[in-house]
């Protein structure tokens, strides 16, 4: 579907492209005209909620469950400042979301005028990216661009900042296929080099480990089952963070318990003195190491 329509039009348009079936949002002055747009149809499922936060983690519940990215539609100002809870949670899990925020119209940006925030700056540390669309012509694709970066590579949060004028106004409509994605392409095969190396530290370790995390999940159940597959080939124990729980099963012979601050003994210990350790999505995070001078001192780390 092409041609001219309102940039709202364009905006609900863009996400059934995109395969989108729920939205979880709160209406506002800066996006009624999407609200109206969504209103006029039935494939886009519209959740309510009672306060912007909620809507982010309803959308990082729904993206953890189904595997397709969340979207959630709140308004200017405060609408924005209340999301900002649930993208920087997206952002440290790496969950994929699109965040469509009402903006004060283009000409009071700038001006202090009702509602208004500087929500792409105030985003910027808490999203993969995010766009601030002054013309109606580049909205589309800007969406389709917005799906891409939060579903490739480290999935995350993005954000899209709409202006009212720009929902009212026309332009063309660009198809997904049509939108320029090239510019993001994360590397996604890993460095033949490195894993030949980390393959005779493999061969050579006398108290290996496997420590394991969110990342393993969050990859989908093929991730967890070459988990299983290369605890049962190696004999490695594994260990997982709170985030990775379930990845390999706890009633697996490899499986020697939670680690960290919150986790076993037996755990930690084995940490503590292995000789290679391969961290398999996990982010050596504060909970786990504790000091860093004194965590695994002897081991060889290799992180994926």
């Amino acid at each position: 579907m092409s041609g001219q329509m309102t940039g709202a039009r364009m905006v609900v348009q863009a996400l059934k492209d995109q395969g989108v079936d729920t939205v979880f949002g709160y209406p506002g002055g800066a996006v009624l005209p999407i609200y109206d747009e969504i209103f006029q149809q039935n494939d886009i499922r519209h959740i309510l909620v009672r306060h912007e936060q909620g809507a982010v983690h309803m959308a990082e519940g729904y993206a953890r469950s189904t595997g397709k990215p969340g979207v959630v539609l709140v308004t200017s100002g405060p609408g924005a400042t209340n999301a900002v809870t649930g993208l920087t949670d997206a952002l440290m899990d790496s969950i994929p979301l699109v965040v469509l925020t009402g903006q004060v119209p283009t000409f009071m940006i700038g001006t202090d005028g009702f509602q208004e925030a500087d929500t792409v700056g105030i985003t910027r540390p808490c999203t993969k990216h995010n766009w601030l669309v002054k013309d109606t012509d580049r909205l589309a694709e800007t969406i389709h661009q917005a799906f891409h970066v939060a579903t490739q590579g480290r999935p995350g949060p993005v954000l899209i900042d709409i202006p009212k004028d720009v929902q009212f106004a026309t332009g063309t409509y660009t198809a997904p296929k049509a939108a320029r994605t090239v510019h993001y392409q994360p590397k996604v095969k890993g460095d033949l080099g490195l894993i030949t190396e980390l393959v005779e530290l493999m061969e050579k370790a006398e108290r290996p480990i496997l420590y394991t995390g969110g990342g393993v999940i969050n990859s989908g159940p093929g991730a967890s089952q070459l988990l299983r597959e290369l605890a049962d080939a190696t004999g490695f124990p594994v260990t997982s963070t709170l985030m990775g729980l379930g990845a390999y099963p706890a009633s697996g012979k490899n499986w020697i318990g939670m680690l960290g601050m919150h986790g076993l003994y037996e755990a930690n210990l084995a940490m503590h003195g292995c000789d290679l350790m391969i961290n398999l999505g996990a982010r050596f995070d504060d909970r786990i190491t504790g000091r860093i001078a004194d965590f695994s001192p002897r081991s060889k780390k290799a992180h994926v």
